[in-house]
């Protein structure tokens, strides 16, 4: 029996890794848009977010647990955000799994502006000292406010830890290695990961193609569910 193809109308099956959330709700309209249109689309539970985390892991663990997912098959990859950031590394290191890679606003790039090194120092501090807080709540939520994440806050410590090691994993000089179809669709408006970070993958990334969304922000396959599927079916045909 001949080897069936990933491709729209025949198995097209697509794993999606979400970003920095405890909750996937949000992405139902847009996964029932894909199946519609022939996706075999799974929304993976990532470890220390959706599903449990019992250690503190880096993005090389997060590269092996998406590999058991995928398995012996080749799939389409979808990432928003830092789920974008995971398949950036997936990418370098299994390209022979992969048939087309769609990044949305995708986490990944290193940035040492004033307000980032201010979340990162922060963020490094709390998980260094952060018994030393405990008993200053007050303390405690100004630091978390000036680095504006409640994800952190509500992290158990080694998720922290993990979270740690995820923003301080720049993709920035393994773009160039990424040699599989890439789409990459970017919220015009996005002030999480902006819009230049998009750009910038376009560049590097060898025949990547670019589409960015009007008055979109971080989330386009939230806010604008037709576009993106419309430029996802236009990219896989």
């Amino acid at each position: 029996m001949a080897k069936e193809e990933t491709k729209v109308g025949t198995v097209n099956k697509t794993f999606i890794l979400h970003g920095w959330a405890y909750s996937t709700e949000k992405w139902n309209p847009f996964i029932t848009s894909l199946k519609d249109n022939g996706f075999d689309t799974e929304l993976l539970k990532i470890p220390g977010l959706t599903e449990k985390l019992e250690a503190v892991w880096d993005i090389d663990d997060y590269v092996q647990w998406l590999n058991r997912k995928i398995g012996n098959n080749k799939v389409i990859l979808i990432g928003h955000s830092n789920g974008g950031r995971i398949l950036l590394a997936f990418a370098t290191k299994y390209p022979e799994k992969i048939n087309h890679l769609i990044l949305m606003d995708s986490a990944g790039i290193y940035h040492n502006e004033l307000p980032i090194k201010l979340k990162r120092l922060i963020f490094q501090s709390l998980a260094g000292i952060g018994k030393k807080f405990t008993k200053s709540d007050s303390l405690r939520k100004i630091l978390y406010k000036i680095a504006r994440e409640s994800d952190y806050e509500k992290a158990p410590p080694f998720v922290r830890q993990t979270m740690i090691n995820l923003i301080n994993f720049d993709v920035t000089e393994s773009l160039t290695r990424v040699k599989i179809p890439t789409l990459i669709i970017w919220g015009e408006d996005d002030k999480t990961t902006p819009i230049s970070d998009g750009k910038l993958m376009h560049r590097l990334i060898k025949d990547s193609k670019l589409h960015i969304i009007k008055s979109a922000k971080h989330s386009p396959q939230f806010t604008h569910v037709d576009e993106v599927v419309n430029t996802i079916l236009k990219e896989i045909k």
